[in-house]
């Protein structure tokens, strides 16, 4: 699925602005939050440390990526939320979902699955969390089957309204496929209601889907009120992603959180999530 795209030559001039300084001390204080998938290995090993590490690399909030039986990381929800706020940080998001089955999927009948939704909804809300991200979904055998996921987010969506969240979905680079001669992404963006699915786009892949983050900003305004911010590895080091763009038009995005995210590393991983966000706080367009 990683395959590599380059920017043409014409998309040069939009990666200047921010170009990653090498010894940089940025001083701008920006709530920008950190998807702690970035730092797996170290909350693995010792919870208290990882949080630690997040918070002194500078990051303002977090995006849980360890929810199941409702605990985050083993931790009940005011264990994780209490954690977090003793450093200083908010818990803003969380990655989880539950997939549709078959028999749901050919029946049309997700109650099974909603069902399930009751109980992650209030500990996402006992965490004190505003948003909840399903991170992923396979590519749909046919538009059918893709429209019941869209009934079924629309759902989730209306269930987390009613306990004060907001529900949407991050992409990887498979939704730019087709099906049926229809783009997935742009289905999905055209058939859940905007009052109750957002999109957390993630930058990098839809870059890796060859596709423009700015051309969806444009299309489909206002629907991606989070984004992922990623690179290769460490934030503006591969030239690949043309940020500079994706940040002249946050506003038409509709976006009102960054989330960095870091999958690859080029040092080890708490380093290279702090050169990530010092690239961001040494950047005049990210506000």
């Amino acid at each position: 699925m990683k395959k590599l795209f380059l920017l043409s030559i014409a998309a040069l001039p939009f990666m200047l602005a921010c170009t990653a300084k090498t010894g940089s001390q940025p001083s701008t204080k920006k709530n920008i939050a950190l998807q702690l998938y970035s730092l797996r290995d170290d909350f693995k090993n010792d919870f208290d440390a990882a949080i630690k590490a997040t918070k002194e690399a500078g990051y303002a909030a977090v995006e849980a990526a360890s929810y199941g039986s409702g605990k985050f990381y083993g931790k009940t929800p005011e264990e994780f939320k209490a954690a977090v706020e003793a450093e200083g940080m908010v818990a803003l998001s969380s990655h989880t979902t539950k997939t549709l089955s078959e028999k749901e999927l050919s029946e049309k009948d997700f109650s099974e699955s909603l069902a399930w939704w009751d109980e992650t909804i209030a500990a996402h809300h006992a965490a004190g969390m505003q948003y909840i991200v399903a991170p992923w979904m396979d590519v749909p055998k046919s538009l059918a089957d893709l429209q019941t996921y869209c009934d079924y987010y629309n759902a989730v969506g209306q269930k987390c309204r009613e306990k004060g969240l907001s529900f949407g979905y991050h992409n990887h680079a498979h939704e730019f496929d087709r099906v049926e001669d229809v783009v997935m992404y742009d289905y999905m963006l055209e058939h859940t209601n905007p009052e109750l699915v957002f999109f957390q786009m993630d930058v990098y892949w839809t870059v890796m889907g060859r596709q423009s983050p700015v051309d969806y900003f444009q299309k489909y305004p206002g629907r991606f009120t989070l984004l992922h911010i990623k690179d290769h590895r460490e934030l503006g080091e591969s030239g690949m992603v043309g940020f500079d763009a994706i940040f002249k038009n946050l506003d038409k995005a509709g976006t009102k959180h960054l989330i960095v995210e870091v999958e690859q590393y080029s040092c080890p991983p708490a380093e290279s999530v702090k050169r990530s966000l010092d690239y961001l706080l040494s950047c005049p367009l990210v506000k």
